[in-house]
């Protein structure tokens, strides 16, 4: 399951955010690489414990937790403190083919998590740089993502995935992970649909609707039978 959330954050807070990662001081990307994405990693990132990093993460965990379709996709338990990345074309910039890792630690809060879905926010237009595609890999094939900023994807963290070299500019984004209350992809790929499909008659026939209230029942019981929490 690939799914893209437009608008999690405007262009004001999107500017916002870029005001005070350029006055910031970056680090070596493969700080916090496992040792295979580490070979073939080479990019920068605010350092992950910073007080930067953590405002500015602690602001997109806002805007998740408010967003509907974001919500629906993930089924989220917990999410793991945001990271920021960015790929400078004079630097020759890219992320080779990779897995990201199972479980992650947070080293400030202790938190653990298994991670279900990876997650990007773009934090750079897409016209302000070349290259920098997100290609991530499933059975149906390479799905090439680069979206406007303040959207974001979401994709199994079991996908293979690489970012493309940038050539022009420079590419920003956030990046981590989530565990879901929902382990399996396919089960949670149909209670996505079927909460899309619910909103939908809803907007047609309203909530109190019959067939919609059996819809939504079934919905939460599927939750009721999948969740781990």
């Amino acid at each position: 399951m690939l799914i893209c959330v437009p608008g999690v954050l405007t262009k004001d807070d999107v500017a916002d955010f870029r005001r005070v990662m350029d006055a910031a001081e970056w680090e070596d990307g493969r700080s916090t690489a496992g040792a295979q994405s580490a070979l073939v990693k080479k990019n920068e990132q605010l350092p992950p414990d910073s007080e930067v990093a953590r405002a500015l993460g602690n602001r997109i965990i806002s805007a998740l937790t408010a967003n509907p379709r974001f919500i629906s996709a993930a089924i989220p338990l917990q999410i793991f403190p945001p990271l920021f990345n960015r790929y400078v074309a004079s630097d020759g910039h890219h992320f080779g083919v990779h897995v990201d890792n199972a479980v992650r630690g947070d080293r400030l809060t202790g938190l653990r998590i298994r991670t279900d879905l990876s997650v990007t926010l773009f934090l750079s237009e897409p016209e302000d740089y070349d290259g920098g595609e997100l290609v991530v890999e499933d059975n149906y094939g390479s799905h090439e993502i680069k979206l406007p900023a303040g959207d974001l994807v979401l994709y199994p963290a079991s996908s293979l995935h690489l970012v493309t070299p940038v050539t022009r500019g420079t590419r920003v984004a956030s990046f981590f992970w989530l565990q879901s209350m929902v382990r399996d992809d396919h089960a949670r790929s149909l209670i996505f649909d079927l909460d899309t499909a619910i909103q939908n008659l809803v907007e047609r026939l309203g909530r109190d609707d019959p067939e919609t209230v059996k819809l939504t029942g079934i919905y939460h019981n599927l939750i009721r039978y999948w969740a781990e929490i």
